[in-house]
């Protein structure tokens, strides 16, 4: 009797496994393995992906302590509570209130009840006519497109409002359940994220390889059959990897440039906070891609005492992409040392249903999970043919004692 081959996983980190029943998990291994130096903060749709596979049970989170826009040259805190949109200079008095009227409409929006929709038809209005509705500012409107619900570009501003509505919503509400910021950081790094996902794995039986080289993907009839390393082949139905390991499936489609810093004092203008994130909007800028400041410190158990990391990210756009972020490496002044790398950005040319090679997309220069998580959802629906979330909303660990 043939033996059942599994799906085989490749991983440019410290895990390569070739388990299923832990491919969400192994994933988020891979996208974070981009440097576990490099502080990204966790939004709740990853949280939420992360309780689904239980891997939460092997690492723990701290709160990022604030949010923050740049505007006008200078770093401002994003409205936390009622008291910070009082005192915030990125609204005046007028557009307050209406910030808070829009606010009230996404969080008591329901895509499935027409009844909180107000006249408003979230599958035709435009966010722009959205934002017209409210009477918001220019600014206003900058800050809750890009800072709130993060979107990377302006063209939000002219498709439907029911993503942005979504998008607010899930900001608004895990920074009511945080109080201080809706972001999520893994206590010790992001390097915690694979000694979960392997402990987590091993309960179903994942078997790991490492360091080994990849030297042939053994095709037949247009599928894959095998993976040979090191003179072995490893049998399997389906193969999932990354864009470097089959870079005749992929096209480049742009670069990213990050920077990460090591300081040893708090960015300035944020309260002295310990962890932050800052996105510094395209239009600041005359932009065509936001930059993203993210910042950890000995708070996150990642640095020394009186020691901080921040990692200063966005799309290149030129010959010098490192000239490109300068305006974010300023508001880090003075900076100990810093290390760039410059990185192509892929996705794969097709589906991966005939060939059954699934491929992600590079790791972009968001530092906030939010596009990754969209790339996760749509590669587990093409393996598995089914939505992500669509059944059980977490899995029974063969060694749980819950209920």
């Amino acid at each position: 009797m043939e033996e059942r081959a599994p799906p085989f996983l490749l991983l440019r980190s410290c895990t390569r496994s070739l388990s299923f029943q832990v491919l969400i998990n192994l994933w988020t291994v891979e996208k974070s393995g981009v440097s576990t130096l490099s502080p990204n903060s966790f939004l709740p749709v990853l949280v939420k992906i992360l309780v689904h596979t239980e891997v939460t049970r092997y690492v723990d989170f701290k709160v990022i302590e604030g949010s923050y826009m740049y505007k006008g040259g200078k770093v401002h805190k994003v409205p936390a509570t009622e008291e910070d949109a009082h005192n915030s200079d990125l609204m005046g008095m007028f557009d307050k209130r209406r910030f808070k009227k829009l606010l009230l409409f996404a969080l008591n929006f329901d895509v499935r009840n027409p009844r909180t929709y107000q006249d408003v038809d979230p599958h035709k209005t435009t966010t722009r006519d959205l934002f017209s509705r409210f009477d918001l500012g220019l600014d206003v409107m900058e800050f809750t497109g890009h800072a709130i619900a993060l979107h990377t570009s302006e063209s939000y501003l002219e498709q439907p409002c029911v993503e942005t509505i979504r998008r607010i919503k899930l900001y608004s509400e895990s920074l009511s359940r945080h109080n201080i910021s809706p972001y999520l950081y893994p206590v010790y790094g992001l390097g915690e994220l694979p000694q979960g996902f392997v402990r987590l794995s091993a309960e179903y039986g994942g078997t790991f390889l490492l360091n080994r080289a990849v030297d042939e993907i053994v095709m037949e009839s247009g599928q894959v059959k095998a993976v040979k390393s090191e003179g072995k082949l490893f049998h399997c139905k389906q193969l999932i990897c990354d864009p470097s390991y089959v870079p005749n499936r992929v096209r480049k489609v742009g670069r990213v440039v990050r920077v990460i810093c090591l300081l040893n004092h708090p960015v300035k203008n944020t309260h002295e906070a310990k962890s932050c994130q800052i996105i510094i909007p395209q239009t600041q800028l005359n932009r065509k891609s936001d930059i993203y400041i993210s910042v950890v410190s000995y708070a996150q158990n990642v640095a020394s005492d009186g020691m901080y990391i921040a990692t200063v990210s966005t799309t290149a756009e030129t010959r010098n992409p490192e000239k490109e972020v300068q305006p974010g490496l300023e508001l880090l002044e003075p900076i100990m040392q810093k290390f760039v790398s410059i990185s192509s950005l892929y996705v794969p040319n097709e589906d991966g249903k005939r060939s059954q090679i699934f491929v992600s997309r590079s790791y972009d220069s968001t530092n906030h999970f939010e596009d990754e998580c969209e790339d996760l959802k749509d590669l587990y629906l093409r393996i598995t043919g089914a939505e992500l979330f669509g059944g059980s909303q977490r899995h029974q660990s063969h060694n749980s004692d819950d209920d």
